[in-house]
């Protein structure tokens, strides 16, 4: 009998998050790209093995690509491959997105960062956020609201078990 898919979405499909892009970076939009792989990169990321740290998306004669994104190989996978593990990869969307991402990079100096990487219907997407860099009091900032809010929380559980 086949599986099951999960109906409420327990079952993530998220391969890899980049925390320190929502610290670093003010993002202002988000677009859905895909990835072009190659087989046993795509076996490293069915085993979660990516890092996307120090990623960036730069735009090269009218197409996106990745910089930056690590994959390891798997030694079981890639026996017959030379695996170069920080290779450009090429990200796919339509013209149209592309266009408005180029200028949101050219006229207005802001920088695309890889967010996340997921599954989807079986392929790997990869959601790029145009952004813009925080200052240091914006990083203060919002880590001082971050703190009120768990505050927040926290306040407003004892009173509900308390009342």
């Amino acid at each position: 009998m086949a599986k099951k898919k999960d109906k409420d979405g327990k079952g993530s499909s998220t391969i890899a998050l980049n925390k320190r892009a929502r610290h670093e970076y003010h993002i202002e939009e988000r677009f859905e790209a895909g990835v072009a792989l190659q087989g046993w990169e795509v076996k490293s990321l069915r085993a979660g093995r990516i890092n996307l740290g120090d990623a960036y998306a730069v735009v090269r004669g009218g197409e996106l690509f990745l910089f930056g994104a690590s994959i390891p190989p798997l030694l079981s996978a890639s026996t017959h491959v030379v695996a170069d593990e920080r290779r450009t990869r090429k990200l796919l969307l339509h013209r149209a997105e592309i266009d408005k991402l180029i200028g949101a990079v050219e006229r207005k100096g802001q920088t695309l960062v890889p967010l996340a990487m997921y599954w989807k219907h079986n392929r790997a997407k990869i959601e790029i956020g145009i952004a813009r860099g925080k200052q240091a009091h914006d990083k203060r900032a919002s880590e001082k609201q971050r703190e009120w809010n768990i505050e927040k929380q926290r306040t407003l559980r004892a009173h509900n078990k308390a009342g």
